[in-house]
């Protein structure tokens, strides 16, 4: 039986974000990715931003049609499958991308930690998580077998990730 583990990197830096995906990717992690961010320039919808009172009327196709702003992050959404725009209650606009997005798309009313959460980390790290995107820090993570894990961890502070955690 394969032991999951679930590696995340916070980064201050969104350019370091991106070579950090790029470089995973480099290494043959693909649809293992995810990454989380606030949408800091309310780019979604067509540029208009919208306020966490708001959020809650934002229909979710519009949210996946705001996706392809992909301007907050620059290539970042780019390299990944499924990237999102979402309104989360307490934060505002995010994007998310690879599974998380598809967790958060199901799961909006539990906020980044919720998703995070179904990734296998604990409650009250979810909630630092989620506070850390609050703040404008990008999440990158990595949902990859136990042996695999300690390339993920490397790769991602090799790229300038401020922290790195890994959770089985």
């Amino acid at each position: 039986m394969v032991t999951v583990a679930t590696v995340v990197g916070v980064f201050s830096s969104k350019k370091n974000a991106e070579e950090a995906v790029r470089a995973l990717r480099d290494r043959g992690f693909h649809k293992e990715i995810s990454i989380a961010a606030k949408d800091e320039e309310g780019r979604h919808r067509g540029g208009q931003g919208r306020s966490d009172m708001e959020a809650g009327g934002m229909d979710m196709s519009e949210a996946r049609e705001g996706a392809a702003w992909g301007g907050t992050l620059g290539g970042l959404t780019g390299l990944l499958a499924g990237a999102g725009a979402l309104a989360i209650p307490g934060i505002g606009p995010i994007v998310a991308a690879g599974p998380l997005a598809a967790a958060l798309t199901g799961a909006v009313a539990g906020g980044v930690a919720g998703g995070l959460l179904d990734m296998g980390i604990p409650e009250e790290e979810g909630k630092r998580y989620e506070e850390d995107v609050k703040q404008g820090k990008v999440l990158a993570i990595v949902e990859t077998d136990q042996g695999r894990a300690s390339d993920a961890e490397e790769i991602l502070r090799s790229q300038g990730a401020d922290e790195v955690t890994s959770y089985s």
